[in-house]
């Protein structure tokens, strides 16, 4: 095998769940008194900035407002979290196909996110029976780190633990931000872009992908090595 892991790197590599963000995230701000509304143009120019919490931060200091965005962040978990276990959530195409392949070849398998822990619970919860923790050798949230991406200390603390190198690994990312951590851990990377990610500049990514096909991620890391 030329790699012996895939790093998932976010909740949306696994799931199309941005409306849904959106939307809580806008439910937050009528909780919280805040005339404030992501339209969705607006919130995909958002993803440029890693982090829900730094999101709300950057939009209230554009603003010169001083709000609390730990606190409104903290209330946006809660409400997507209770929304996503009723959602109905599905893998996005290849997900688990990909899944599967790692499995029969002996290919680790990680979730290496900068997101809470309450959320990436709350995301596998949802997609079981698809998808589940007992899945993934590691699982890295925002708790096991200082910095969130596009810092490469996830990736990182995700090599130290599957004890591997970054020439080991090929990872799988949604956003440009995300995409730069993992390429400033120097690890191949497939760029997976979602809904309101499309367009982003994956510059630096093996190739970038509308689905997940396992043998054409093996060819490709193939030859790239």
């Amino acid at each position: 095998m030329p790699f012996h892991a895939i790093l998932f790197g976010s909740i949306g590599t696994l799931a199309e769940t941005s409306e849904l963000q959106r939307s809580v995230f806008n439910e937050a701000f009528r909780q919280f008194d805040l005339d404030w509304h992501w339209t969705a143009d607006y919130y995909r120019d958002q993803l440029a900035v890693s982090g829900g919490q730094n999101r709300i931060a950057v939009h209230a200091a554009a603003r010169g407002m001083k709000i609390d965005a730990q606190a409104i962040h903290a209330l946006k978990t809660d409400i997507f979290n209770h929304q996503l276990l009723q959602s109905g959530l599905v893998p996005r195409p290849g997900v688990v196909k990909t899944i599967h392949f790692a499995q029969r070849h002996g290919i680790k398998l990680a979730f290496v996110t900068t997101t809470s822990r309450d959320n990436v619970d709350a995301v596998l919860t949802s997609l079981a029976p698809y998808i589940d923790t007992e899945m993934f050798d590691y699982i890295g949230t925002s708790e096991h780190v200082g910095r969130s991406k596009p810092a490469p200390d996830a990736y990182h603390l995700a090599l130290a633990k599957l004890g591997l190198s970054a020439s080991d690994c090929l990872a799988i990312e949604d956003s440009q931000p995300s995409l730069a951590a993992a390429l400033a851990a120097g690890i191949s990377t497939i760029a997976f872009p979602g809904a309101n990610t499309i367009d982003q500049d994956y510059a630096g990514a093996q190739i970038v992908a509308s689905h997940l096909d396992p043998q054409s991620l093996f060819d490709t890391r193939k030859a790239a090595v």
